[in-house]
């Protein structure tokens, strides 16, 4: 098929040498069994010279995954080919991937070979590894560095050997788009042969243009992409499959191009991948970051929840994600906010969604995100409101393990100011003696709970208390990331919910002048107007 692109996932070899990953036998056979169901065209599987774990792997890799080619990288030597072969001929499709670098400073520095010595390396490997096996690949390693007309010299002489795929590395990741685009173009007026053959693509990330470069040169000719899971691979990486593939899905009409690979798998490997190597995605990362399908911002989540194309180009369930993520934060609006409620079954009237959505605001204020958790702690003291007789407008606490607990509290009641101050045995207990000084109401404090309502740092705690008068039990619920903050609005809750009742009762209210004659009068429970 002239459209089809062919996947090379190299995720076990290039990107296992990744600094600081180290992927055992069983990890890696785990990887490529998902690599099968992801439905990459070609595994390689690692270089089973390297070391006796690599042969091992490589060699388990090609006895047990059956559907993808399963490939051994060598050197162009000898022995290099003779132990990839030993390790991938149990594979139901066997490739041997054999390189030689042809670059000038390649060819000078590292090899001090003479460019014809290089070719004829680079013939006899592959000749030797056609003896194994008919699928063969030869890799000019460092090609976007090296001389197109000594390219296409080379790349002419291995096809005539017997190469079925050859490949195009920009091993050092120096190529940018056009560029590289032009040499594949050269290649494909230039290699005899190379209409019979595979022509592929190998990019580093080293200046960012990995997935870039790779698809410039499928437009140029190029039908296989050599790629990793999350992009890892030396240095800065290498080309990300997951960004190349989409690309290709999303954007057919540039492309045209397609793959085999069963994208709701994606998500599935990226997370294997990362998990197994150590390497966490950053949340950015296109396609597969924690944030590729989250909306915080309120005029995003207000379009989205309109029409979901309006900030989305592509489906998290297309690569294996349940869902979009609206992300409850200072930039969120109502709208999210009141569709986040009714997804966890909560239906509010409009009075208390506002009262509801200005907590939130003051939440998302002090933590950066809002989970559900937080929004049926903020919720659940709401949903059931009580007028507001008296509101925590500020509070300052003075303590430590050899200081006086000293707590400063202002209220605001009948839309007058009220501070005052008082000691206590510990911070919460110096902010209740204030909050009864201001309030000049005289309660039996019965219990007294605090817990963690979420996870982490930034944990929103949840106080609930219980006040006692003639009889009857008060709970007041109070919510923060300040755990005093709490504990003052819990109590200030409960005060408003025992008024309710007086009010009720006909005790309630007493005016604010009474509060101010008695606190003129020295009443010891009583606050004093503050101005």
């Amino acid at each position: 098929m002239e459209n089809r692109v062919y996947i090379f996932d190299t995720t076990l070899r290039d990107g296992e040498q990744s600094p600081g990953v180290n992927l055992n036998t069983k990890e890696k056979l785990e990887i490529a069994k998902q690599l099968a169901k992801l439905q990459v065209d070609v595994i390689e599987a690692g270089f089973p010279i390297a070391s006796p774990g690599d042969f091992e792997a490589v060699r388990q890799i090609a006895r047990t995954v059956q559907g993808p080619a399963i490939a051994g990288l060598a050197r162009a030597n000898p022995a290099d080919i003779d132990r990839a072969w030993e390790a991938v001929r149990d594979a139901g499709r066997p490739r041997i991937h054999t390189f030689i670098a042809t670059s000038p400073v390649h060819m000078h520095y590292k090899l001090r070979m003479q460019p014809q010595e290089v070719l004829k390396r680079a013939v006899e490997a592959v000749k030797r590894s056609r003896d194994y096996c008919e699928d063969v690949e030869f890799s000019a390693e460092d090609a976007s560095r090296s001389d197109p007309d000594f390219l296409c010299e080379i790349f002419s002489a291995v096809v005539e050997a017997g190469a079925t795929v050859i490949n195009v590395p920009d091993t050092v990741g120096y190529a940018v788009p056009e560029e590289f685009a032009e040499l594949i173009r050269k290649l494909r007026r230039g290699v005899r042969g190379i209409e019979k053959i595979v022509l592929s693509v190998h990019c580093h990330n080293d200046l960012g243009m990995a997935v870039a470069n790779s698809l410039a040169a499928v437009t140029a000719g190029a039908n296989q992409i050599e790629c990793t899971v999350n992009g890892i691979g030396e240095r800065a990486g290498n080309t990300a499959l997951e960004e190349i593939v989409m690309a290709f899905y999303t954007r057919g009409d540039i492309f045209g191009l397609t793959t085999g690979i069963a994208t709701d798998q994606i998500y599935p490997t990226s997370r294997m991948v990362s998990s197994l190597s150590g390497m966490v995605v950053q949340r950015n990362k296109a396609v597969v970051g924690s944030n590729a399908f989250a909306h915080e911002s309120g005029i995003h989540q207000d379009g989205f929840l309109k029409e979901r194309t309006t900030y989305e180009i592509m489906t998290p369930q297309t690569i294996g994600l349940p869902t979009s993520k609206l992300v409850l934060g200072k930039h969120s609006g109502r709208h999210a906010f009141r569709n986040r409620l009714e997804e966890l079954g909560i239906s509010l009237p409009d009075e208390e969604i506002n009262r509801a959505f200005q907590a939130f605001k003051d939440l998302a204020d002090k933590k950066k995100e809002v989970t559900d958790r937080d929004l049926e702690a903020l919720v659940g003291g709401k949903i059931i409101a009580v007028p507001e007789v008296f509101r925590l407008d500020y509070f300052h606490i003075v303590s430590g393990n050899s200081t006086l607990p000293t707590a400063t509290v202002r209220l605001v009641a009948d839309e007058r100011i009220f501070e005052e101050a008082a000691c206590g045995n510990g911070p919460v207990d110096a902010v209740y003696k204030t909050i009864d000084r201001i309030t000049g109401i005289q309660t039996t404090l019965e219990e007294y709970s605090l817990r963690a309502v979420t996870e982490g740092k930034d944990a929103l705690g949840e106080v609930t208390v219980k006040i006692r008068d003639n009889g009857k039990i008060f709970t007041g619920r109070g919510t923060s990331t300040d755990v005093l903050e709490a504990s003052a609005k819990a109590y200030v809750h409960a005060l408003n919910k025992l008024v309710a009742d007086w009010k009720i009762l006909g005790r309630w209210p007493r005016p604010v002048q009474e509060i101010d004659q008695e606190g003129a009068a020295g009443g010891s429970r009583t606050g004093k107007a503050a101005g």
